[in-house]
C-alpha cells in the first residue's frame, strides 16, 4: 500500500508539472498565474499547493527536470565507445533538441527561465544550478577527450567546458526562434572549425 501511495503522489506531482509546462509555454512565466495552473491541471488550489507552494517552486522543479533531460542525453553520448568527436556530440544534441518540438515543448521554457533569472534572485539560484549541472557534463567530456589524447595534458578543462557549453544555447535558440535547425550542417560547421585544431582526434 505505501508503494501505491508513493506512485500516486508522483503521478499527481507530474500532472501539475505538465500543466505548468503547458501554461508557461503558452503564456510565459510572468503572465501565468497559479490559478491558470489549477485550471490546466484540473485540480483544486489545495491539491496543487500540497506539492508546490508558489510559482517559484514550479519554476525550480521545471528547471531541474529540463536540465536533467539534457544531462541524460549528454551522459549517454559522451560515455560511448568510441568517444564522439565534438562535431558528433553537437549533432547528437542538436538532433535531440530538434525532436523536442511543439508549442508546449519544455525547451520553450529555457529562454524564459534565463530572462527570469536575471531579475529574480530566487529563480536565478534555480537556473544557475541547472546551468552549472550541464556545464559539468561538458567538463566530463573534456576530461574524456584529454584521456583519449585529443587534448594536451595541461589543457584548461574548465575553459574548454565553458567554451563548448556556449554552443548549446545557440543551437536551442536557432531551433526555437528561427525554426531552421539543421543538425548535419551544425556538425559540418563544428568539424570544419576544429579540423586543424587540438580537438581533432589523432590516429
Amino acid at each position: 500500500m505505501p508503494r501505491v501511495s508513493e506512485e500516486h503522489l508522483e503521478r499527481r506531482r507530474q500532472q501539475i508539472l505538465d500543466a505548468a509546462t503547458r501554461c508557461f509555454a503558452r503564456k510565459g512565466f510572468y503572465n501565468t498565474s497559479m490559478q491558470d495552473v489549477f485550471a490546466e491541471a484540473d485540480l483544486s488550489a489545495g491539491a496543487v499547493y500540497r506539492y508546490f507552494k508558489s510559482k517559484d517552486d514550479l519554476i525550480a522543479a521545471l528547471a531541474s527536470t529540463a536540465s536533467a533531460d539534457i544531462r541524460a542525453v549528454m551522459a549517454e553520448a559522451i560515455r560511448r565507445d568510441p568517444l564522439p568527436t565534438p562535431a558528433e556530440l553537437i549533432a547528437t544534441l542538436a538532433q535531440w533538441i530538434k525532436s523536442q518540438h511543439g508549442p508546449e515543448s519544455r525547451l520553450r521554457l529555457a529562454p524564459q527561465a534565463w530572462t527570469l533569472a536575471l531579475v529574480d534572485p530566487t529563480a536565478g539560484a534555480f537556473v544557475g544550478n541547472a546551468i552549472r549541472g550541464i556545464r559539468d557534463m561538458w567538463r566530463e567530456y573534456a576530461q574524456q577527450m584529454q584521456a583519449a589524447g585529443w587534448l594536451p595534458d595541461d589543457a584548461d578543462l574548465d575553459a574548454i567546458a565553458s567554451a563548448l557549453f556556449g554552443l548549446l544555447p545557440g543551437v536551442l535558440l536557432q531551433h526555437l526562434i528561427l525554426d531552421d535547425l539543421d543538425p548535419e550542417a551544425i556538425a559540418v560547421g563544428v568539424a570544419t572549425l576544429f579540423r586543424s585544431g587540438a580537438l581533432t582526434p589523432h590516429g
